[in-house]
């Protein structure tokens, strides 16, 4: 089994009125032990927000995310920064909670589960909200800590490439030289069959880009951290990935990912 490493997080909250105590949480820090790695998430709706305080100022709050990503990028005493900035930018509507430990197996993951747990709406399905995007949102984030998220291409539509009214839509891409780099992410553990179904439209995807672009194609799988390679389904889906001339990679290895794909831009 993985070691897991010891993490602490903390949130952050929206609470306009000092009177009233009312707060809705909107982000949420995780930071490693060891100072190896630390990330933010704030939430994607502000709904919850606006009805709070229909004055919020979102836009604010929103970038607010960026500034902290970077300032956990330099190490340091993030912390205390942040509370200063709050201080300074937003009185007492912004506050930290205090923070608590836990064991992670893989931290990307564990801010996942966290940003779920604390950001997402309680309307919102487990089953949208676990899963395949489970793993996207891990991807996700550690292409935007590294800064190359937006850079990239997202939400591909694969009928631009093979058939008009194919389904299939890749999750990202980025072009930095003739080759078209892929990035997909794909539950194994809860539907194998999504394996079958990207290996079987890569050939034709392979033959579009380089009938469309002019270029080469490399399209990653990332999928769970904990698979279990005993099992026979698994098995089957990976291997099927594989023939298929697909690289299979997991959630543990996107950090060495995303840095790969900033120094392929040359950032």
């Amino acid at each position: 089994m993985k070691a897991r490493s010891q993490c602490e997080f903390f949130l952050l909250r929206y609470a306009p009125d000092a009177v009233r105590e009312e707060s809705v949480n909107v982000g949420v820090v995780l930071v490693e032990s060891s100072g190896n790695w630390a990330e933010v998430r704030f939430t994607k709706d502000w709904k919850r927000v606006k009805c709070l305080d229909p004055e919020a100022d979102v836009e604010t709050l929103e970038a607010l995310e960026g500034e902290i990503r970077e300032r956990l990028s330099e190490g340091g005493e993030g912390r205390r920064w942040l509370l200063k900035r709050m201080e300074d930018t937003f009185s007492n509507t912004l506050r930290l909670t205090e923070p608590k430990a836990v064991l992670a197996e893989s931290p990307a993951l564990e801010l996942d589960k966290l940003a779920e747990m604390y950001l997402e709406s309680r309307r919102k399905g487990a089953r949208e909200s676990s899963g395949r995007m489970q793993i996207f949102r891990a991807m996700r984030g550690e292409f935007e800590r590294a800064g190359v998220w937006q850079a990239m291409r997202k939400n591909i539509a694969a009928g631009q490439y093979t058939h008009r009214g194919d389904p299939l839509k890749i999750d990202a891409a980025y072009r930095p030289n003739g080759v078209l780099h892929m990035y997909q992410a794909l539950a194994l553990g809860t539907d194998a069959t999504a394996a079958k179904a990207l290996a079987f439209s890569y050939p034709g995807l392979v033959e579009g880009v380089r009938r469309v672009e002019q270029a080469d194609t490399a399209l990653t799988a990332i999928v769970e951290a904990d698979l279990d390679g005993e099992d026979e389904t698994t098995q089957f889906a990976v291997e099927t990935l594989k023939a298929s001339k697909i690289i299979v990679a997991t959630v543990a290895d996107m950090p060495r990912i995303a840095l790969s794909v900033r120094q392929q831009m040359g950032w």
